[in-house]
């Protein structure tokens, strides 16, 4: 593979849980200013879509650009065809840098091929009073509300306005001074992932954010609210659901100013011209656009819809249409340090898109999830046994999802019906019957290749050590 030559190094930053449309890039009333300007400068790929709907789903494409189960059977990644190795092996510098992921982790064998990697999950303090806030986050929102006048008065007599959150639940400023000292010392050619886990439920931002992203009309009781009505399963409302949104829109906005602050770093440190920024959700974010909140096991375009910028320095800015997935992520990162990518892979390099306008195939992108009794039953997969495998194709014009445990079908229209709401499937035209059979077709063999995986592996109930647990329980899952 040839590379660009126009850098040594790549940092590659995945935010969790961040749609599309919560970056200014792509919807205009967002107010994400470094995003934006990452933008600017680089590739805006306009129909950017996750393998899944939830991290555990969407992250082997984007860290092996292999299926999830198609390899092992189990959630996690092998270590031959992990991004990091093979560009270890390569001589290329690695680490990676997770904000307390549970699910990406050495547990699922994240850890492959990084000289440095730190997850942060066990890492939350020395205290019992630490490690319990860094296990419930949804604490934070009461412990904010309590102490915000105290640490208002604070911050006003040191001179000090950057409001922090009162804990660093969301590991945010550990996984930002983690990647700030690896860039302090890094060697090129080097290969940085950082993943936030600020956009994730329960959206905790500091007040700063929540002033800067409402005209400081939202007060932190609001977010009081909106957590206690969510936690204790009351109806959500307008105000709640509207309170929800200004609270996520907040966190995306904090993280956007840490990114601001690794840019600066790249910048202290001599390195922002040979190094390409990548920018990714892992999926995005449902606001009961189908009757739910958070990414619950669906396949709609809030949660398989995300934003994907590639920043090459001296590159002209651009939009590509044509849609792509993130499994293109680890061709990209080889082909930019000019390294050749695994046999394995799928997913083709995107640098001819960025560097020469080359347009990408434009093929259907394949995502899936596992889905249990109830919709909102969330528990932590070990493997297909844990429900029925749900897998959708779309394109341009078209979103086919099946149920192939079931043999359940929907189809949407995208033109007429962007939010999936009126399935077609039940009486389909001649043109809808032909789309239902062409997209059945690539169901099974995606559904074939999974379960290939599954049955290399039977391995697949491994146990969760405590921490690792607590963590996962923090963030919904059971």
């Amino acid at each position: 593979m040839d590379s660009s030559g126009a850098v040594s190094n790549v940092v590659l930053l995945t935010v969790d849980s961040l749609r599309a449309d919560a970056v200014g890039a792509y919807d205009e009333r967002r107010h994400t200013p470094v995003m934006d300007s990452i933008a600017e400068a680089g590739t805006v790929f306009e129909r950017a879509f996750a393998t899944g709907n939830w991290t555990p789903f969407s992250f082997p494409a984007m860290l092996s650009a292999r299926p999830v189960f198609a390899d092992s059977g189990r959630i996690g990644i092998t270590a031959e065809r992990a991004l990091a190795s093979v560009l270890s092996e390569a001589g290329i510098s690695t680490a990676g840098f997770n904000a307390a992921n549970g699910f990406l982790t050495s547990h699922w064998g994240y850890d492959a091929g990084f000289d440095e990697f730190e997850p942060f999950v066990a890492s939350v303090g020395s205290s019992v009073y630490s490690k319990y806030l860094a296990t419930h986050p949804t604490v934070e929102a009461w412990v904010q509300l309590a102490t915000s006048p105290l640490r208002r008065a604070g911050s006003w007599l040191r001179r000090n306005t950057d409001d922090r959150p009162f804990l660093d639940t969301s590991r945010m400023f550990d996984v930002e001074h983690a990647a700030t000292s690896f860039l302090e010392t890094a060697d090129a050619p080097f290969f940085l992932w950082v993943h936030y886990m600020d956009a994730h439920t329960p959206y905790v931002p500091a007040p700063r954010y929540i002033r800067e992203v409402s005209s400081n009309f939202f007060g932190t009781h609001r977010m009081l609210h909106a957590h206690l009505r969510t936690g204790l399963g009351w109806e959500v409302d307008d105000r709640t659901l509207n309170e929800l949104r200004t609270l996520y829109a907040a966190a995306v906005r904090q993280v956007d100013a840490s990114i601001g602050r690794l840019r600066e770093a790249l910048e202290a440190n001599g390195l922002a011209e040979d190094t390409a920024i990548i920018l990714a959700g892992d999926h995005g974010e449902e606001f009961q656009e189908h009757g739910h909140l958070a990414h619950y096991p669906k396949l709609y375009d809030e949660l398989i819809r995300v934003p994907f910028i590639v920043d090459i320095p001296g590159e002209a800015p651009r939009c590509v249409d044509p849609q792509v997935s993130l499994a293109s992520i680890p061709a990209t990162v080889a082909d930019l340090l000019g390294v050749d990518p695994h046999p394995d892979w799928m997913g083709d390099s995107l640098v001819p898109a960025v560097s020469s306008g080359e347009e990408p195939a434009d093929e259907p992108v394949v995502s899936v999830t596992v889905r249990g009794e109830e919709v909102t039953t969330q528990p932590i997969p070990r493997s297909l046994s844990d429900g029925e495998l749900l897998v959708s194709v779309r394109d341009r014009d078209w979103i086919y999802i099946e149920n192939v445990d079931a043999d359940e079908r929907e189809l949407y229209h995208r033109p007429s019906d962007p939010t999936q709401q009126t399935d077609l499937s039940a009486d389909p035209t001649a043109e809808q019957a032909e789309v239902i059979d062409r997209f059945s077709q690539r169901v099974e063999a995606h559904a074939a290749t999974i379960l290939t995986g599954e049955d290399a592996d039977e391995s697949t109930a491994e146990a969760v050590d405590e921490d690792l647990n607590a963590r996962l329980e923090a963030l919904g899952y059971k």
